[in-house]
């Protein structure tokens, strides 16, 4: 999952030189909450709806309506953006890409290629997207969380199960966070189960893995469970 598949490559920026006026107007026009900055089409800086918002505030607090729009139109972008930019490259992953701006607290970066020229940018939004694909929720179907041994074989032995009721797999992930040493959680989702054959599997699961959660989606029925450790 590569940020180059899945930024946005309709790139809306602003020059160093325009008005804050401006910069709201292409906000509010393109629905976005992040514009990169040129300078002859090179990013020196970065302004967000927060920036515009906070300069707004301490600025205008005690204008009439008409000063306020006179002195949003002689504020520069260049006066307000943030110029340390974080960027990201296109070949970066989007898990890379969600731990920068976790880290940095920020919604949104741009991608910059190897000579310094800004390609798209990649949003909160975007990763949420990359988040759907990867799990395959959008298809529903039926997702089991289950706790296995760390071992060789121990995901193939339940998904083994779970295709002897005639699933089809849709996706599989697993995760060591918060999770007892020598497991692991294990996250399958598939379909075409049949219903009547679900009490069943869940039992044999049971038997061969911790069973944390079952959550049919086309139902939108939950069971969670306590995993049992062997």
């Amino acid at each position: 999952m590569l940020v180059a598949n899945w930024m946005s490559k309709d790139i809306i920026t602003v020059d160093e030189n325009d008005s804050m006026q401006q910069a709201i107007k292409l906000l509010k026009e393109h629905d976005i909450r992040m514009l990169p900055v040129t300078k002859k089409d090179k990013l020196v800086g970065i302004v967000t709806d927060r920036d515009l918002k906070r300069a707004s505030a301490s600025d205008a607090t005690t204008l009439e309506i008409h000063e306020l729009f006179y002195l949003l139109s002689r504020i520069k972008v260049k006066d307000i953006m943030t110029r340390n930019v974080i960027t990201v490259p296109p070949d970066f992953t989007a898990e890379e890409t969600a731990q920068v701006l976790l880290k940095n607290k920020i919604s949104g970066v741009p991608v910059v290629d190897s000579n310094d020229r800004i390609v798209g940018t990649i949003t909160k939004t975007d990763l949420f997207r990359v988040l759907i694909a990867l799990t395959g929720v959008g298809v529903g179907g039926i997702q089991f969380g289950l706790q296995v041994e760390d071992k060789p074989g121990s995901i193939k032995s339940v998904a083994d199960i779970i295709r002897k009721y005639g699933g089809r797999m849709v996706s599989i992930l697993t995760s060591y966070d918060n999770v007892p040493e020598g497991y692991r959680h294990v996250y399958i989702r598939m379909r075409n189960i049949e219903r009547f054959e679900l009490e069943n599997l869940k039992q044999e699961l049971k038997s061969e893995a911790g069973l944390l959660y079952v959550v049919d989606h086309t139902e939108n029925n939950r069971e969670i469970f306590t995993a049992k450790l062997n």
